[in-house]
């Protein structure tokens, strides 16, 4: 079922992300392209503090010109691993660094055209213990009780995939645990 790769063109080169297109064959013979966007792996973080409140941030995101209630995520950078990873980036978008961190599985975010694969992790055991970053100032953290999380993503309140797809995922690790 795997296509025939025939050329590669990379259209764009940016910071966070690499735009290519590729001419491929078909497994029925056809050759056509795909656009396909290349970026690094990331994070995503299931963060529940003592009071078995998740942590949510809140966060305007230019591409849909709008803010969203998520889960925090952020990329891995060169030379990191993915617990170091969500150490940091709790700490930046939250304030918080995590005692205890367990990896509860991944998945790919938009496989029809990008490569980039979410490891998802809970954090727990959150002390205080904030670190900055640049691109973190307009990131309010929301507390919600995890009771409350079915609601919030069935009345749309909590919409991204990523941040739907790991709670989801947790709710059913905890009635597992």
């Amino acid at each position: 079922m795997a296509e025939e790769a025939l050329s590669t063109q990379v259209i764009f080169e940016g910071r966070i992300l690499k735009l290519r297109v590729d001419t491929v064959r078909t497994s029925d013979g056809r050759q056509t392209t795909r656009e396909v966007i290349e970026h690094a792996a990331c994070i995503v973080v299931i963060a529940v503090d003592a009071d078995d409140n998740i942590l949510l941030v809140r966060q305007y995101r230019r591409a849909i010109d709008k803010e969203l209630l998520e889960i925090p995520a952020g990329g891995i950078d060169k030379g990191e691993n993915a617990e170091a990873a969500v150490i940091r980036e709790m700490r930046e978008e939250t304030g918080f660094r995590p005692q205890k961190v367990e990896r509860l599985g991944g998945f790919y975010s938009t496989p029809g055209y990008c490569n980039e694969y979410l490891y998802l992790y809970l954090a727990t055991d959150l002390t205080h213990d904030p670190l900055s970053a640049e691109d973190t100032a307009g990131i309010e953290v929301v507390r919600v009780p995890v009771a409350q999380v079915p609601e919030l993503i069935n009345s749309g309140k909590i919409e991204d995939a990523k941040s739907v797809a790991g709670l989801l995922i947790y709710l059913e690790y905890r009635k597992n645990h």
